[in-house]
């Protein structure tokens, strides 16, 4: 007679090593999953050990939920415009780099990337932070399009609509994280 067993898969066995590690190891490993911002993995730590991404990046999320307005705002404020001055000078994140490529975004024609800068500069003038959203599957006319129609909002509105982006970017971010490490 055999013995039947479970093997648990490369997802779980990375993630089980992940939680056993040491704060600062945990908060290096997950550095660049919310731009510039290693300080919700910092407070996320203490939630695991994570038995799942959906476990982690919902631990992340609380973080976020649960900061004050002002460290809310330096997370928004910590992600690039969208075909921006780092896009330009090079000096985007590697992740932000791949993501923005997805979209089509080093791709724009002169007179495309004259409008998106223009609709950052609105954005940002009404809003007082860039223009965030998750741009994996999107192209760069879908993106912005969604710049101008979300100019119609209030502050309150587009500063939720940027934090639940901020959320669905993190996640798109473990997921090639964990497909990369299994």
């Amino acid at each position: 007679m055999t013995q039947n067993t479970v093997t648990p898969d490369k997802t779980e066995t990375v993630l089980a090593e992940l939680s056993r590690l040491p704060q600062a190891e945990f908060v290096a490993r997950l550095e660049g999953i919310f731009e510039h911002s290693p300080w919700i993995a910092e407070r996320a730590w203490s939630a695991g050990p994570f038995g799942s991404i959906d476990a982690l990046h919902a631990a992340m999320c609380l973080v976020v939920d649960a900061a004050c307005k002002n460290e809310q705002l330096g997370l928004i404020c910590a992600h690039p415009e969208l075909a921006g001055k780092e896009a330009e000078e090079g000096t985007l994140t590697t992740a932000s780099t791949g993501e923005q490529r997805g979209a089509g975004l080093d791709q724009c024609s002169k007179e495309e990337l004259l409008r998106l800068r223009q609709l950052n500069k609105d954005y940002r003038a009404r809003f007082g932070f860039p223009f965030v959203i998750a741009v994996k599957g999107l192209t760069r006319y879908q993106i912005m399009d969604a710049v101008d129609a979300r100019l119609a909002n209030d502050r309150d509105t587009e500063f939720r609509t940027c934090l639940r982006e901020i959320g669905k970017i993190a996640r798109f971010r473990l997921d090639a994280m964990f497909a990369a490490r299994t």
